[in-house]
């Protein structure tokens, strides 16, 4: 098959264009990729945002927020991240707690202040009644 183009034997090509700016793979150092994951972590930070203005996806992000938090990208300056153990607090009794004691059919509630003198007379009370 014979084909013929439309190529000049001297070497020149006609119009050459130059397109000026970034292109292709852009290689992130380590420091940029932890720069740019810990400023995603701050309260209000938009994931959307931040990848339209690196020129990122979204997804980099995330993978680069999770080896931050596993300590497999550091950088200076970078936050640090610990493992965090959430204990209940001990339960303080309520400002109103009371104590209920039960005399056959009678309920008595008595606040936590209660007197003991009284509170014995009280029950006292409530065995005769029975």
């Amino acid at each position: 098959m014979d084909v013929q183009l439309d190529v000049s034997k001297s070497g020149y090509a006609g119009r050459l264009d130059v397109i000026e700016g970034p292109t292709g793979r852009r290689q992130r150092t380590n420091a940029e990729k932890a720069r740019i994951a810990a400023e995603s972590l701050r309260a209000g930070a938009s994931i959307a945002e931040m990848a339209r203005l690196y020129a990122i996806t979204r997804w980099q992000i995330y993978d680069w927020r999770k080896r931050l938090r596993d300590g497999r990208l550091v950088a200076e300056g970078a936050p640090h991240f610990a493992a965090v153990i959430v204990e209940e607090p001990p339960q303080r009794p309520a400002a109103h707690a009371f104590i209920e004691i039960v005399v056959g059919d009678v309920i008595i509630r008595a606040g936590r202040h209660a007197d003991e003198d009284h509170l014995a007379q009280v029950i006292r009370a409530a065995r005769m009644v029975r």
